[in-house]
């Protein structure tokens, strides 16, 4: 999951790995430039917990990561059985690695998008089982996802939405027919993840 800090002093230029942790990629590595100092992928112990309360859904789900960052999510989603995946990123650097490194992984099972999430959803006419929204979190992009995601018809009738915030902050408000499902806090993180409802 690409769990984004604030900025580091400078932008300063980093490279960092993460890695798939469970799957049939499981153990591969993905690496990453941090260029802006925005990027922190989150633990492996929050997306172990993340993907166990996911475990017996994945299978065959179409999943969409509107925040890509490391492309983690959608990898770890892949290889655990998704049938498809789509991540959007809004970085054109971090687009063009993701794209090296996950097509030879997924092949046609993975679609990369370089576009603003809240401007790709507003456009797109695909439908989703699966959601991770997962933002930088001081930008307050959160709360007008999760409200695109259901204006725009994007979630499958009984979709899930993971929603990722910072944990001492407000938690973004989520359309009234989601349902909270699960919920775990470490560290700064806030972890949420909601089952749809048709309304």
């Amino acid at each position: 999951m690409a769990s984004r800090g604030p900025n580091r002093k400078g932008g300063a230029t980093s490279k960092g790995q993460v890695r798939i942790i469970g799957g049939e990629r499981r153990g591969h590595r993905l690496q990453f430039v941090d260029q802006g100092g925005d990027l922190r992928p989150s633990s492996d112990r929050m997306r172990e917990t993340l993907f166990n309360w996911l475990q017996f859904e994945l299978p065959g789900l179409r999943v969409l990561d509107l925040f890509a960052g490391s492309g983690v999510l959608g990898a770890e989603a892949l290889s655990r059985g998704a049938q498809r995946a789509v991540l959007v990123e809004k970085k054109r650097e971090r687009a063009a690695d993701l794209k090296r490194q996950l097509l030879p992984l997924f092949d046609d099972r993975i679609e990369i998008h370089t576009a603003d999430a809240l401007q790709w959803a507003g456009q797109s006419a695909l439908q989703f089982d699966l959601v991770f929204v997962d933002p930088p979190y001081d930008l307050g992009l959160a709360e007008p996802a999760c409200a695109a995601l259901e204006e725009r018809g994007l979630l499958a009738a009984q979709a899930w939405i993971y929603v990722e915030s910072r944990r001492h902050a407000e938690e973004p408000v989520v359309p009234s027919n989601w349902q909270l499902h699960r919920e775990k806090s470490g560290g700064d993180i806030r972890a949420r993840l909601f089952r749809r409802e048709e309304i």
